[in-house]
């Protein structure tokens, strides 16, 4: 057994953290038959970009005693009512060494220290992973199938009841936002969705759907990101809002393939998916650790910041 030592990453750690991501991604899935998912370690970097930002010097690695490399890392992701849990990756060559369980006893000491919840999204493909939670005591809360979803070239033509009341995002936004997230969700996540709104870096936009009263029906954020592009994190009150806030970001992204998490009980956003060419290419749960308020509406996690 390789012994290591966990400690908070380092900006020089960046690049390794970035390689390690990729390559422990890719194995995963090319092993189990499917594509590479990070065509370069440079796209998986965006990990680091967008949480360090978010949240500097919350990641951890885990550090050879032996040689000094890193054998595995995560992203901490820590928030008013609860912990976020993101992206952990152990490096091929370190499997069976008990990193993956190393690293996850430091998140959720951290969590209990706090007296706070920890929230993620994991595979329910990868029995192993799913094991390592189950075991510390997550609980699968919701299911959701991964899908592809082409947008042509000349862009996507599609008619929907309710698409046209769906209006860009701004700031003045935000409240209401976290108003929704807490209404029917539980989880404050005001930092995100500021950092969204704001778009520093240039990859983000937000979808809103507004109520009555000043409240909002319904928000949606995505990731034109090369090494993330996702449709989410997104909050509705029906399924008709979830499809139509969906749709208004897919519409951004001609001639790509974005990816976004579809509730399994949300058939109205799963069939039309499928009607607009969708594909399946993975299974995932949002799991917490710890008392949570039951999740209500259609609510669509993401990867990057992890939001389950």
């Amino acid at each position: 057994m390789e012994k290591y030592r966990i400690r908070k990453m380092e900006t020089a750690d960046r690049y390794e953290v970035a390689d390690l991501i990729c390559v422990s991604t890719n194995v995963w899935y090319m092993t189990n038959g499917a594509s590479a998912i990070f065509p370069t370690s440079e796209a998986a970097d965006v990990f680091w970009q967008v949480y360090e930002t978010l949240d500097p010097g919350m990641g951890i690695v885990a550090e050879s005693e032996r040689t000094g490399r890193l054998m595995g890392s995560c992203f901490i992701h820590p928030r008013e009512t609860h912990i976020s849990l993101g992206i952990m990756n152990v490096h091929p060559n370190y499997f069976g060494n008990g990193v993956a369980r190393g690293l996850l006893t430091h998140i959720t000491d951290l969590a209990d220290r706090e007296g706070k919840p920890v929230r993620l999204v994991s595979s329910a493909m990868n029995l192993d992973s799913y094991s390592l939670y189950n075991r510390a005591g997550f609980l699968p809360q919701k299911a959701f199938q991964d899908m592809y979803v082409p947008v042509p070239e000349k862009g996507l033509k599609v008619e929907y009841d309710g698409l046209d009341a769906v209006r860009e995002g701004t700031l003045d936004d935000l409240d209401a936002i976290c108003a929704l997230d807490m209404e029917l969700v539980g989880i404050d996540r005001r930092k995100d969705f500021d950092y969204f709104l704001k778009n520093e870096p240039g990859f983000w936009h937000v979808s809103v759907l507004d109520g009555e009263g000043g409240k909002l029906n319904g928000f949606m954020a995505s990731s034109g990101h090369s090494g993330s592009n996702m449709i989410g994190p997104g909050l509705s009150r029906t399924p008709q809002q979830a499809v139509a806030l969906t749709l208004a970001e897919l519409k951004r992204y001609p001639g790509r393939t974005p990816v976004l998490l579809a509730p399994v009980r949300c058939p109205e956003l799963v069939q039309q998916m499928y009607a607009l060419g969708g594909k399946n290419c993975e299974m995932h749960y949002a799991q917490i650790r710890g008392e949570a308020k039951p999740i209500e509406g259609i609510f669509m996690p993401t990867f990057l910041p992890e939001s389950a």
